[in-house]
């Protein structure tokens, strides 16, 4: 049995006797009854300058084999979204890089995957004409990789539009400009502040009929939309009003097996940065589904949802430590460090809460690697027991 030594935040220790690894089921070929996308971390060079305001520097070989291991599940990969730190350490240049490789061995793997289109390259963007230019340009980049697009919320459009005519405007031309259908993604404020009143309101009914017209009128060239505003009501609200054909892609992260699992009427497909997290899980979950056997998906996915609602837990936009610390207990990169410093975004009590609740769900492959490291992280921290 291996066991593990972990602080409280009152300077308590609690030991835990780590599970055996579960031996989970592998789905290269996907899911037959849901689509399902994880939004993946990008992993840093530890020798690279990764340091707040530098440019990204990224470890490719452990980048790349993540995203095999998300490929061997089933899962697609949703590329270069606010799980690879777009706005938050990484750069157009390795944005740029990171979608053309991951295209590659999407390609190589008969992979499904999305990449996010947005205006980050730009900081110099004024009126409403640059904004739509500088997504023309991102979504011109996307498509020439194979890659899905994703039409991101963008940090430029929300400072610059002032009502949600100009927002339709933007978007209008973007949705008449593209070649293949698109995701179209609302980003909440919880995980972007500068995102606050998107689509022209900070009233959420009043922007929602705004999104939801602009959808209507681009049925045709909209496949889903990923919402992220942690509302299981809203959700399911707004995709019982989506036109015949358009997805609705969860990014529902404290509720999503239930709205995964749908109500017999509807379901929501899934597009989350908690499926990095949880990979060999969901995968699982949703060959059950693809089965009709809704207890073994309940399963393998229920037992996730409380190291999901934890990695979110507020402030949400640093969840992309909790992923990164996760995925370096499971032995899928070799360092705890992240491009930015975002490596800081979380506590040391927080992140022995990760390893405890990834063990409550069986989701740590080798656990004498996983306590082994944590005691090493740990000692580094000025901890020992």
């Amino acid at each position: 049995m291996t066991t593990v030594h972990l602080p409280a935040a009152d300077g308590t220790w609690r030991t835990r006797t780590l599970a055996e690894p579960l031996e989970w089921e592998r789905h290269p070929d996907g899911s037959t009854s849901r689509i399902a996308f994880a939004a993946a971390h990008v992993v840093a060079d530890p020798l690279g300058e990764n340091v707040p305001g530098a440019p990204a520097v990224v470890d490719w070989d452990s980048t790349l084999a993540f995203r095999r291991h998300l490929f061997a599940h089933g899962l697609g990969v949703a590329e270069a979204m606010d799980t690879a730190q777009r706005n938050m350490g990484l750069d157009w240049a390795a944005i740029q890089e990171l979608i053309r490789r991951s295209a590659a061995e999407a390609k190589a793997a008969g992979a499904r995957i999305a990449a996010g289109a947005g205006t980050d390259h730009r900081t110099d963007l004024s009126s409403l004409d640059e904004v739509t230019a500088a997504y023309l340009e991102q979504v011109e980049f996307v498509e020439s990789t194979g890659a899905q697009v994703i039409v991101m919320a963008s940090r430029q459009l929300a400072a610059t539009a002032r009502h949600a005519e100009e927002y339709r405007k933007v978007y209008d031309a973007i949705l008449g400009q593209v070649s293949r259908p698109v995701i179209l993604h609302w980003l909440g404020e919880m995980f972007d502040p500068q995102l606050a009143g998107y689509w022209g309101s900070a009233d959420v009914d009043a922007a929602t009929e705004t999104f939801l017209g602009l959808v209507r009128d681009h049925a045709a060239v909209v496949d889903g939309v990923k919402v992220s505003l942690l509302s299981a009501e809203h959700e399911r609200s707004l995709r019982a009003r989506l036109p015949e054909g358009v997805r609705l892609y969860t990014g529902d992260d404290y509720h999503y097996p239930e709205l995964i699992r749908g109500d017999g009427t509807h379901h929501s497909d899934a597009l989350l940065g908690a499926f990095a997290a949880i990979a060999p899980a969901a995968g699982t979950a949703l060959a059950a589904l693809d089965r009709g056997d809704v207890a073994a998906y309940d399963a393998a996915m229920n037992p996730t949802l409380e190291l999901s609602r934890h990695v979110f837990a507020r402030p949400t936009w640093f969840y992309k430590t909790g992923i990164a610390f996760l995925a370096w207990l499971s032995g899928h990169q070799p360092g705890f460090t992240m491009v930015g410093g975002l490596q800081t975004g979380r506590s040391v009590v927080h992140l022995a809460r990760v390893l405890e609740l990834a063990d409550e769900a069986r989701l740590l492959p080798d656990p004498d690697l996983a306590a082994h490291r944590m005691q090493l992280w740990l000692a580094s921290a000025g901890l020992a027991r």
